[in-house]
């Protein structure tokens, strides 16, 4: 099995690699605001001979679940059906249309008025939701995306969410909150985030005066995602493989740092234990191949945009601002929301 992205875009590709999907770069002529997801398909197949089965996952459809993808991929392999695709049900009733300037009534479709039921005692309608695709490849080679021996695969309804419109992504983000999909283990609230200094609190330059003095620049968004933080009951600590103890004292940030530390993970291993926390609660944000350890173990770990690419690859987070330049506050962000996502799993 393989999981591959179709994009013409470099920054699509960018990211798609770094969390591990290979990318097949579309042509110019499947890549038009006309194209259909059936010829960006069938133009991998032909570049790809050894793909037997395609599954086709909608990047609209944020609330899709890894289980219900395995649930169909044994549709097809082990029961023998040539097509799957997503469906969920609704309880709406439909109502003929009449256009403007008809002279006739509008007719029910599937109730009878004269005897009418509630909803609830209605098992409703199932209609696509347009979230995946299943196919084998005959199938495709001919045109289709549903054909054969088909199946539906019934989603729950807290999992069907479409982004079509701009005014559907409030309402993606809060059902993504509750009902998205967050890695095996149940998550856990943060209680410790440890930053290092150089590349993610500054932008990693160092300016030094005539008289030998070092200065940095910080941004202060990153300094008010820092207070943002410890009011929720999140630690802030820093590191730093340099002495900048003094440069730390001056921005009077009032949080623990280490400074000219030669093994982050022993240091942040440290912390963890003293703490008494595990590795779910703690977050990091790095930027060098010296963090890429601690951004493995971290339950929540982020880099700048500006990182480099084998500290990239091990976040699970990369954001959209640079170091020194927000990416703390961006961090604390994200931090924030799923931090929501534990709550809200909590209540239900």
């Amino acid at each position: 099995n393989s999981i591959w992205v179709s994009t013409d875009h470099d920054e699509i590709e960018k990211v798609a690699k770094q969390f591990g999907a290979q990318v097949h770069r579309r042509s110019p002529e499947v890549s038009q605001d006309s194209s259909t997801s059936l010829e960006a398909i069938r133009e991998f197949l032909n570049h790809h001979h050894e793909v037997d089965i395609v599954g086709n996952i909608q990047a609209t459809s944020p609330c899709l679940h890894p289980s219900d993808l395995v649930k169909v991929a044994d549709l097809i392999q082990k029961e023998g059906f040539d097509s799957v695709f997503s469906v969920v049900r609704r309880h709406q009733f439909r109502w003929s249309e009449v256009k403007k300037g008809e002279n006739k009534m509008t007719e029910p479709q599937n109730l009878n008025p004269a005897k009418r039921y509630r909803r609830q005692d209605w098992p409703g309608e199932l209609y696509e939701n347009g979230s995946f695709y299943f196919a084998k490849r005959h199938l495709i080679e001919k045109g289709y995306l549903q054909g054969g021996k088909m199946a539906y695969y019934e989603m729950r309804a807290e999992h069907s969410v479409d982004i079509d419109i701009d005014i559907d992504w409030p309402i993606a983000e809060q059902r993504v909150l509750s009902f998205g999909y967050f890695g095996k283990e149940p998550l856990k609230e943060v209680k410790l985030l440890v930053c290092s200094v150089d590349g993610c609190l500054t932008n990693g330059r160092i300016y030094v005066t005539e008289d030998q003095k070092e200065m940095v620049s910080y941004d202060y968004r990153d300094i008010v995602g820092i207070d943002l933080l410890k009011k929720r009951g999140i630690q802030v600590r820093f590191l730093s493989e340099r002495d900048c103890s003094k440069t730390l004292s001056a921005m009077q940030l009032g949080c623990v740092a280490k400074v000219s530390v030669t093994n982050k993970l022993q240091v942040l291993e440290d912390w963890q234990e003293d703490m008494g926390l595990s590795w779910k609660e703690v977050a990091y944000l790095g930027n060098e191949e010296s963090d890429v350890e601690c951004l493995k173990k971290a339950g929540m770990s982020a880099v700048p945009a500006d990182a480099c690419a084998l500290a990239q690859k091990a976040a699970g987070y990369i954001c959209k601002s640079s170091g020194g330049c927000g990416a703390v506050r961006e961090f604390a962000e994200h931090i924030f929301l799923l931090l929501e996502k534990v709550n809200s799993s909590r209540k239900q």
